[in-house]
């Protein structure tokens, strides 16, 4: 569980982003795209979401969209902060979404 005094700075973010190419930082959150080659590929990344969120006690906010699947971490019991765990999360997404052939597009992110 995360607490006020693992929120990361914006510095911070901003130096975790620099190792996370498939990800942006929007409105207090760590945010991504994925295009996926069909909907059932985008229902396998969301489960591969899943099962990273349980092995890591951390849970994103999803979003489908056919072939494309929408993410957004934040620590919501550090304020809805960033913190490290959302970095860690962001980037064993962005191992399973390579090894599914997805495709991120942050810039789709709303």
């Amino acid at each position: 569980m995360a607490g006020k005094d693992d929120i990361l700075s914006r510095s911070a973010i901003d130096d975790a982003l620099a190792e996370l190419p498939d990800w942006r930082y929007r409105q207090g959150a760590l945010v991504t795209a994925y295009r996926c080659p069909t909907s059932a590929a985008a229902l396998e990344l969301i489960a591969a979401v899943g099962r990273i969120a349980e092995q890591q006690n951390h849970h994103p906010d999803l979003d489908w969209r056919y072939n494309r699947v929408f993410i957004r971490y934040t620590s919501h019991d550090a304020g809805s902060e960033v913190t490290q765990r959302d970095v860690r999360a962001a980037k064993s997404v962005s191992e399973a979404a390579a090894e599914a052939g997805a495709v991120a597009k942050p810039e789709a992110t709303p």
